[in-house]
């Protein structure tokens, strides 16, 4: 996400106001939920769900704050999953109108205003990389020199180690195992991750 933006959806005098926010830490997500619980003080429910991080480091968290479980907080996260979000807060505020939806039409409404919130906003694609290591023994520096230029790596830093040469390259996340099948077969490197 590029910028916070809105959404507004309505259902049967319900309101819903979708948010979309560019987060980095957990502390920032509190931070943000706080300022909209004291703006929106007045509405009956603040539902939330956000993702931080990527793979394994991935820190999810959804909150239906008082609505029938899974009916306000997951379809949210659901949005988030489908754009491929990552780093990202969605808060949709709720104002009863005093008609009740049932669970099919919460699940609805929190889905679009997410849904809303998101396309409204500008997406920023990142490519995913991963920092490992590419070992050698100074003999075969030049072999690695040209793999690395072949497969068009990133160095990060260079150390040497006794006998060795051990250096630090970015990898992207989609091509970390071709790099490491390819070294495999590479007598004289070795790939750590």
């Amino acid at each position: 996400m590029a910028d916070k933006s809105e959404s507004y959806f309505k259902d049967k005098s319900s309101k819903f106001y979708g948010f979309a926010y560019p987060v980095k830490t957990e502390d920032d997500v509190k931070i943000i939920l706080e300022e909209i619980k004291k703006k929106f003080f007045d509405a009956r429910h603040h539902c939330y769900a956000y993702s931080l991080g990527v793979d394994k480091k991935c820190k999810y968290r959804i909150n239906d704050d008082g609505e029938p479980s899974s009916s306000a907080g997951r379809p949210i996260y659901g949005q988030i999953q489908s754009y491929q979000l990552t780093d990202v807060l969605i808060v949709v505020v709720r104002y009863f109108g005093g008609i009740k939806l049932g669970i099919p039409g919460l699940i609805n409404a929190y889905k679009t205003a997410a849904k809303e919130a998101i396309e409204n906003n500008q997406i920023i694609e990142k490519i995913i990389t991963s920092n490992a290591v590419i070992s050698c023994k100074y003999e075969n520096v030049n072999l690695a020199m040209k793999f690395i230029k072949d497969e068009n790596l990133n160095v990060i830093s260079q150390d040497y180690d006794n006998d060795k040469l051990n250096i630090t390259v970015e990898i992207r996340n989609s091509k970390l195992a071709l790099i490491s099948e390819k070294i495999d077969v590479i007598y004289g490197l070795e790939l750590i991750e």
